[in-house]
Order: structure tokens, then C-alpha cells, then sequence
């Protein structure tokens, strides 16, 4: 059974995390890194998302070069999967592929139409003048 934790965020900059589990998370099996998805698996109306990357349960990152849904050994020498390196340094570092698999943990994701629904807290916030803070007793 698949099981994915996908973290959606706006242009804005902020961000939601969404628990997919069974049913809801299959609509994503199969995609791939740069497919646009309809957004109401996540409980956005009428939006869609974009999957810009993910990870598996390692750690692993998933990298849109390396095809399919494999883990494998590929010579980096920037981008995705690897930190900071020297002018003309490569390295062997192992890589998840660009196809969404029930090994992904979790999937990031931006959101190309729509708006991101508002948290509860947000919301009571707002509705509550905040109170002045009292002083602490010696």
C-alpha cells in the first residue's frame, strides 16, 4: 500500500504538508518529476500541483535525469543529490530515478493553480485580538 508525505508549497512561500495513504496516494504512482496533478486528492479545488521532487524512506533523493523508479550510482557533478563541490570534481552518489514509486516517502510539490487551503490555527488567530502579555510575580 503506497503511503506518501507530500509537502506542497505557493510562490509565496509558504507551504502545507498532506498525509496520502491507499486510495488517495494512488493517483500519484506513476507520475514523474515535472508532471502537473489535479489538486483534489489534497483537498484543493480546481488546482493543480506540480511534483518537483521527493525522497524514498533512506533519505534518497529523486533526481529528474535518472528515468524510472530505480535507485542507481550516477557521477554527479552539481545539482540535485549533491552538496557544494569543487570546480571540476565529480562523484559517484546514488540517486533515485524521476517515476513516483511506493518506495517515495516523501514528495515535494508547487502549486501551479489554486490556493493553498488555510490552516485552523491561522484562521483562529485571526478572529482573536491577541491579549496583552502579563508580568511575571517575584
Amino acid at each position: 500500500m503506497a503511503q506518501f508525505k507530500l509537502v506542497i508549497s505557493d510562490n509565496k512561500g509558504k507551504s502545507i504538508t498532506q498525509e496520502l495513504k491507499d486510495r488517495s496516494a494512488q493517483p500519484m504512482l506513476g507520475a514523474k518529476i515535472g508532471d502537473v496533478v489535479d489538486a483534489s486528492i489534497v483537498g484543493i479545488a480546481g488546482g493543480k500541483i506540480r511534483i518537483t521532487g521527493g525522497s524514498d524512506k533512506s533519505g534518497t533523493p529523486m533526481r529528474s535525469d535518472v528515468h524510472g523508479g530505480v535507485k542507481k550510482y550516477v557521477l554527479l557533478s552539481r545539482g540535485v543529490g549533491l552538496k557544494t563541490a569543487e570546480e571540476g570534481s565529480r562523484v559517484r552518489k546514488l540517486i533515485r530515478g524521476n517515476m513516483v514509486t511506493e518506495e517515495i516517502y516523501q514528495l515535494n510539490c508547487m502549486l501551479v493553480e489554486g490556493k493553498l487551503p488555510e490552516k485552523e490555527a491561522e484562521k483562529e488567530k485571526e478572529m482573536q485580538p491577541e491579549a496583552a502579555p502579563e508580568q511575571k510575580k517575584k
